[in-house]
């Protein structure tokens, strides 16, 4: 796994030994990503500049360096990712009578290039990738990223420069653009706690999106185009659904899961797992183990406070696996100590709390091994998460009552406080009982084209946000109304997830933490093909009982006793709201002091500091509201300097 970085413009005047600084510059931000090599390439006649850092694991030798030139001299690429059908693509080439001088699967990629095209040649690759390539002959700068979006890119448009990078933090380091906040982008955070694509905190820089290709050439403008679209794909596969027996699709999904786990284990480095004791960490060792000759290495997480710790899970499963098992417990201390590398890790304002054990996670792994796999997906795909069954049962219920019962039984519930709810449902094993219930009565009369926004919101952007400075801007995975052309609200909420959630939250916290860690990270149930099958399945053979992921368990159980896995999802949640009230109290007060946010101009200072304290009494539960807000000023303190409009 790499960095890149680099920029294209065809009026620059800056000498050649300018723009290798500027190269150099701008990739040394993104050390932690590729901390084996860097590599520069310059083209001083058009203002091209490139930049790659490699993290070794395919063709170690000086063969897979980057960035890399095609054998006709046409072509000059810079890559991030991994191929894992490159064995296959390299021999189709050769066929066609390309000669290859090393084996990594960078020259396979580019090869593929300029013998297919761009378009072509990505359409046929298996893996995570995002890369930058550069015609000499036409002129043109290609920036493409994966299906999924495993794997981050992010460009900026000014004029006749166009820039791009793996990081936020690489486009910072050019001196073309003075960044300003988009308080559009900063309403969508704090709303939702992270920013959907293609948005990101700063104006006129862009996430380059899933399943894209931008080309710019001389003169002319950014031109996209969608070379896979996971819309489509849902669409297609409700459409034209498979036959199969629950047996059947059972096998063909441990087929398809066992190809994509097998092709993520080629590595020339050490190589393991991550594994938390649930459904989908468990079904991906599982695999690993069954197709490896040498035991298995396993890494998991867990912390002291009851209610958060899954290791104890994980251990058994690794136990009855027969894996090489390690885990590390997270103090209060620990945490606190990771709060201030957060800004730096991630850029741009991100609240999702995993991303603190999931950096210590990878820390822990990298002490063993350079690559990890993990079950990252599963949900979104399987229909795993719990508001993919809630979504189902709100339906039925109003499919069955009158608004006005809804409108009643939303009050009645909202009259009582999570706190109070928690306590009336204390022998209930749901973590934030509260919450949830909350939850559910904001959303049992909702409209289709809001359900989901209001599933996953947070904060009213418009209450929390001083109004008027900031306006939100609405996402299309948010308010788009699938449910005109999808069978269920459940596959509605899981392309919902899979549009954004899973790219801008998941991946994203995943590929920073590990990156951070300088930890490649596989996610085998990405893999494009399990993805469309999982597609093309029914809502049955996800959802049973109540219980989602059915397929998937039925896959796992075959393998591993189903008693092992009989207890409420948990997630990978951490005790956030008790450390806010004692370990993290006084870091946080400082950042959200009344005086401060007024000062900075961005949160309604009495709506946070009414937050905070209704959290202290514990009359709420407002953790992660909080954190949205103290992950933006965290974040702040340390990228608001520079930049051009701070009010």
């Amino acid at each position: 796994m790499c960095g890149i970085a680099g920029q294209f413009d065809s009026l620059s005047s800056s000498s050649q030994e300018e723009l290798e600084v500027l190269a150099r510059h701008m990739g040394g931000t993104l050390g932690h990503r590729g901390p084996d090599d860097q590599g520069i390439w310059v083209d001083v006649n058009n203002g091209v500049a490139l930049c790659h850092q490699r993290l070794s694991i395919v063709d170690l030798s000086a063969n897979g360096h980057q960035p890399m030139v095609s054998h006709d001299s046409r072509y000059q690429i810079v890559y991030n990712g991994e191929i894992f059908n490159a064995k296959e693509l390299r021999q189709q080439l050769e066929e066609e009578g390309c000669s290859f001088i090393g084996y990594s699967d960078t020259e396979v990629l580019l090869e593929g290039c300029v013998a297919w095209g761009v378009e072509r040649a990505v359409k046929k690759l298996i893996g995570m990738f995002a890369f930058a390539i550069w015609d000499k002959k036409q002129q043109q700068l290609s920036l493409v990223r994966d299906r999924l979006g495993v794997k981050p890119l992010y460009w900026g448009y000014f004029g006749s420069l166009i820039m791009f990078g793996s990081e936020l933090k690489s486009l910072r380091a050019h001196t073309g653009w003075q960044p300003e906040i988009d308080t559009a982008a900063l309403a969508s955070y704090v709303q939702y706690g992270y920013i959907p694509a293609p948005m990101t905190i700063y104006k006129n820089i862009f996430k380059l999106e899933p399943g894209t290709i931008l080309q710019f050439s001389t003169g002319g403008i950014p031109e996209i185009s969608t070379y896979w679209s996971l819309s489509d794909v849902a669409i297609s596969g409700q459409k034209n659904q498979c036959s199969l027996t629950g047996n059947e699709a059972s096998l063909e999904l441990e087929t398809l899961l066992s190809d994509a786990v097998k092709r993520r284990m080629i590595s020339d480095v050490p190589l393991g797992a991550f594994l938390s004791g649930g459904i989908d960490s468990s079904v991906v060792t599982t695999l690993m183990q069954k197709n490896s000759m040498k035991t298995v290495r396993t890494f998991s997480i867990g912390f002291q406070e009851s209610g958060y710790n899954e290791a104890p899970y994980a251990s058994v499963v690794a136990k009855y696996l027969g894996t090489d098992h390690t885990e590390i417990y997270v103090t209060p201390s620990e945490a606190r100590d990771v709060i201030p590398e957060l800004p730096g890790i991630y850029d741009e304002p991100f609240a999702d709390a995993s991303q603190i054990p999931t950096y210590l996670l990878s820390k822990l792994t990298r002490e063993h091994v350079t690559v990890a796999l993990s079950g990252d997906g599963g949900d979104e795909l399987f229909a795993g998460y719990n508001r993919h069954i809630q979504s189902v049962k709100i339906s039925e219920v109003q499919q069955k009552f009158p608004s006005w019962v809804l409108d009643l039984a939303s009050k009645v519930i909202k009259s009582f406080s999570p706190n109070v709810l928690d306590k009336m449902f204390k022998l209930s094993q749901t973590p934030q009982m509260g919450e949830k219930l909350h939850k559910v009565a904001s959303l049992i009369n909702a409209n289709p084209e809001n359900f989901y926004s209001i599933l996953v919101s947070n904060w009213n952007a418009d209450e929390v946000l001083i109004r008027k400075q900031m306006k939100a801007n609405k996402a299309t995975a948010f308010d788009s109304d699938y449910s005109k052309i999808l069978k269920s609200r459940s596959a509605c909420m899981q392309l919902q997830d899979g549009l954004s959630y899973l790219p801008d939250d998941v991946l994203t916290k995943v590929d920073r933490a590990s990156m951070a860690a300088s930890l490649e990270v596989r996610v085998p149930m990405l893999d494009h093909r399990v993805v469309e099958f999982a597609w093309g399945l029914s809502d049955g053979l996800k959802i049973k009982n109540g219980q989602g992921k059915w397929v998937l368990k039925e896959l796992l159980y075959k393998h591993v006793p189903q008693k092992m896995f009989d207890r409420p999802k948990a997630g990978f949640a951490i005790p956030i709201g008790e450390w806010l009230r004692g370990p993290l109290k006084e870091w946080a007060e400082e950042l959200i002091n009344p005086e401060r946010l007024a000062r900075e101009g961005f949160f309604n200072p009495d709506i946070v500091w009414d937050s905070w304290k209704k959290h202290q009494s514990g009359k709420q539960n407002n953790q992660y509201r909080l954190w949205i807000i103290l992950m933006f000023q965290s974040w702040y303190e340390v990228w608001g300097s520079g930049l051009v409009e701070k009010r």
